[in-house]
């Protein structure tokens, strides 16, 4: 054989050894990194203790009752008025205290060993800007660093506050995967063509909004935005987008282009529904693989006793 080819195919077989390591390597890591997700509730170091901040709505119990399968424990932080009431009794460790009082937060979740968390529900954002709004001097503190207070910024604060605390916020959607809806009809009628036209361009519109960090949710006719959700939330902007609108519109519900899946995944259930038939609408679309569905049963009972369509697009 040549010594030329001899050399060549030295060359190619240390590439092809090096190719194939690489892909090793990739193959662990990938490993690696699906396993710590899976891990990240069945097996999280320092305890057995998750801690929760628990805004409005029926998302935290279906939380704490997923971490109860999994044989851990949970710790309740009820932050805002009109918290779940079943919350107090499925909690292993449960205390109502304003997120204001940010070091009696802290003092709670130290006391349980928490180091681990996730934050679920509605939490109305127009407290802050209350005339009567009351918070302690290290909240204040978090807030006055901040360059704004967008939604993610002030989170990402808060979180990063936490975490000098040694408390870990975690995504979300680990103990409630289950709840996210693939493509297709959700609820209901399928769309009549109008709507199905309506819902592809208040996706557009509910992404583009979520890129700017205003909300993530639209309301649109005739393929124009009736209304924009702002501070006041997704049921409050359907129910005033009637004034301009008069009904029939299709509301659009999407993850932002840049979702931290620590905070603020979209949700909708039931008290969408009561929203869409208070504000006229008629259909909603919202991002499939990306939004969680409370309550699906009803979700469904509902749409059909109203004459909705519910659809998952991407």
């Amino acid at each position: 054989m040549p010594s030329g080819g001899y050399a060549g195919s030295a060359v190619t077989v240390t590439r092809m050894a090096a190719i194939i390591s690489k892909i090793r390597k990739i193959g662990l890591l990938a490993g690696f990194l699906w396993h710590r997700r899976v891990c990240q509730l069945s097996r999280l170091p320092g305890g057995d203790v998750i801690g929760l901040l628990a805004g409005v709505g029926q998302l935290p119990v279906e939380f704490v009752r997923a971490v109860h399968d999994r044989g851990l424990k949970v710790a309740v932080v009820a932050g805002v008025p009109g918290v779940d009431e079943r919350l107090a009794a499925v909690a292993d460790y449960y205390c109502q205290r304003s997120f204001g009082e940010f070091q009696g937060v802290v003092d709670f979740l130290h006391g349980c060993r928490v180091r681990w968390l996730t934050m679920l529900g509605k939490v109305d954002k127009k407290l802050l800007f209350a005339v009567d709004a009351r918070y302690d001097r290290r909240f204040a503190a978090v807030l006055d660093s901040l360059p704004d207070r967008a939604d993610d910024t002030l989170t990402l604060g808060f979180v990063r506050e936490l975490r000098r605390e040694g408390i870990l916020v975690l995504d979300q959607t680990l103990a409630l995967a289950d709840l996210f809806v693939p493509a297709g009809l959700v609820a209901g009628r399928p769309p009549t063509a109008g709507e199905r036209d309506d819902m592809v361009f208040a996706l557009r519109m509910a992404r583009a909004i979520g890129r700017l960090d205003i909300g993530q949710t639209v309301v649109v006719k005739n393929r124009a935005v009736m209304a924009v959700e702002a501070i006041e939330g997704t049921d409050a902007c359907i129910r005033r987008s009637r004034a301009v609108s008069n009904g029939g519109t299709v509301v659009g519900k999407a993850a932002k282009p840049q979702q931290d899946r620590r905070f603020d995944v979209p949700t909708v259930g039931p008290e969408t529904l009561r929203a869409m038939v208070d504000g006229g609408a008629t259909a909603l679309v919202i991002e499939a693989g990306q939004t969680l569905l409370v309550d699906r049963q009803q979700v469904r009972q509902m749409a059909v006793r109203h004459d909705l369509s519910v659809m998952a697009m991407t």
